[in-house]
This record gives C-alpha cells, structure tokens and sequence, in this order.
C-alpha cells in the first residue's frame, strides 16, 4: 500500500503558502511487535496547527521541517500486533496528516461510530469541545447568572463554549463574522446575543450588549477583541485565553492588550490554558456532552473537505472565516 502524507517542507512567515508544504506518497510501513497500522478517515484542522510549525518555545515541540504534519485524526485499524487494539478498532489520536498511519497506542482511544459520527470525535467530543468544556467551567468558573462574551463564537470552541455557558444559566452573547455566523449562533445555538465584528464598532457593540459589564470573557481572538472585553469587565470576571488567531500570522510583533489594567481595577484574572492538562478527565466530559446532545441542548456542526492533498488551502479556511463549522478533511 501507499501512503499519502503532508510533510512540513519549510515554516512559514506570515500566513502558510502552499510552498511551505510537501505532499507525498511514500510505502506504507508495517507495523512492529506493540503497534498497529491504521487508515485515517478524517483529519482535524485546528487554529493551533499554525502555532506547531513556528520555531521556539512552546507548550508542545513545533514539528520539524521535512516531518509528517502533526494532526488529529479518525482513524480505523486495519492491522494490530497491540494487545489492546484489534483489527476493525475505530480510534482517535494524534494521527498526522497522512493516509495511513502506525501507532504504539500512546494517546489513542477507542470511539465507536454507532454512538455519533465519526466526524464529531474530531469535533465536539474531541479536542475543540474538550477546549470548550475545561476552559468555560474549570478556568471560567461560570456560575448561574453570568454575564458571558465569546470570541470566535460560531467557532468549533466558541460554538460549544456560548452552549455549555446557556445550559448552566448564563447570559452569553457571541461574537463572530457576518451575518450568517451571528444569526447561526443566536437562532439556532441560543445565544443571547451576536456582535458581527466585521460591520461593528467591537467596544460600542459590547458595551451596548453588556451594559452592565462582563463576568467572564472566553477569548479565541486576542488583539483588539479582547481589548474591547477588557473595557467592559465587571468586578472579580474572568478572562480565559484559549487563543488569538488574530496574532497568529503577525509578521511583525504581537499586539498585546492595552486595557489590562482593567484587570487591576476590577479585580479579575485572566488566565491561559491547555486542554492537554486535563486530558485524565476527558471521558467524564465526553459522557456529560454526549448527554447534553442526545438531551437536544448541545449541538455543533462541520464543515468538511473532501481529499488530503486540499491540505496547505483548506487549512487557511481557519484564518479568513470561511469555513462553516469544525474544519475537517476527509482523507
């Protein structure tokens, strides 16, 4: 058999080029004593990816120049010599951006695709609706009453954080790009309200959707969205950092929040995460959302394209907006 498979071919200045990447076909490897060779189904792009091809410092190591794309994938086991994993296994993990894909099992679960689809592994019930459980309830520590504003809201995070924050009592209102994406999360997610940055004032809109401040602030964005939450924050509120993927194609510095010393006046925290660190509780998560969903008061959408080889533009879907829902290729 063949392998397809993304390779890093070069990091990126500014926003990723086709260049920066190489597609090739190589020979499928076998899989030794303890591992297990499987066909990816469905890759997941997230905003982070472009922070894993950057040199430096990080939270995790940046992918090497000329490696295999780090990216999560569904996947289905074809061969086994894993004790724990058998031939005809549905599992989700850190597949790359490949075709087929060998595994020693680290990191890697079973998920059964007669629960919900495939997709939704990659999806709500996998890394982004982790990011969106952990971040709003254990770093936002929302409580019945809140006064709660999301960035990035039609988002496969913002989707499912505006969600969680109306099921356990919260006014929330989202922000996100145009009016599709705003009516999307008002009429069909509940949100309270939707602030579409692109045809707004961001401090006016929030001021006037939040009169009298905000409890907790959920930030996909940075830069001028979360100055503009800033302004508005109320005494002891919570501002999560998940993300800026306004900041993330910079070439020039990051523009940091000039309105921090909101934080001093009212009190508040602003904290950043990683959902990796909460990764013992995953299952108690994935259970209390699977509930939620089959109740009908959770629900998120994707948005997929079809061939690996899409990769390098599909990926950019995630920096202009265009993407309707959690971005994911089928392979």
């Amino acid at each position: 058999m063949k392998n397809t498979r993304v390779l890093l071919a070069s990091r990126p200045v500014g926003l990723p080029q086709r260049k920066n990447w190489k597609i090739e076909t190589v020979d499928t490897s076998d899989p030794g004593e303890g591992e297990f060779l499987a066909e990816v189904l469905y890759i997941s792009l997230d905003p982070a990816m472009r922070g894993w091809i950057n040199e430096g410092k990080s939270y995790i190591e940046p992918v090497g120049v000329g490696e295999v794309m780090r990216a999560g994938g569904v996947a289905r086991i074809i061969e086994s010599r894993h004790r724990a994993f058998e031939a005809g296994d549905h599992v989700v993990g850190l597949s790359g951006a490949q075709k087929f894909w060998v595994s020693d099992g680290q990191g890697v679960s079973k998920v059964d695709p007669a629960l919900v689809p495939l997709q939704k592994y990659l999806g709500v019930l996998g890394m982004p609706g982790m990011t969106a459980y952990f971040g709003i309830l254990e770093i936002g520590k929302i409580t019945e009453g809140d006064t709660v504003l999301v960035s990035g809201a039609a988002g496969a995070v913002g989707a499912v954080v505006g969600q969680i924050a109306k099921i356990k009592g919260c006014r929330v209102i989202g922000i996100a790009g145009g009016e599709d994406k705003c009516r999307y999360i008002t009429e069909e997610l509940g949100f309270d309200g939707a602030i579409d940055y692109k045809s707004e004032s961001l401090h006016r809109a929030v001021g006037n959707l939040c009169p009298k401040g905000i409890d907790v602030y959920f930030d996909n964005v940075g830069g001028e969205t979360l100055d503009a939450a800033l302004a508005q924050l109320r005494l002891n509120a919570r501002v999560v950092i998940c993300g800026a993927i306004s900041q993330y194609n910079n070439t020039g510095p990051i523009k940091g929040p000039e309105n921090y010393l909101s934080l001093l006046i009212n009190r508040a925290t602003m904290q950043g995460f990683i959902v990796f660190d909460f990764a013992t509780d995953y299952a108690q998560a994935a259970r209390e959302m699977s509930q939620w969903m089959a109740d009908g008061r959770l629900q998120a959408r994707e948005h997929i394209v079809e061939g690996l080889e899409t990769f390098p533009e599909t990926l950019l879907m995630l920096f202009d907006g265009s993407n309707q829902g959690k971005l994911i290729i089928k392979v």
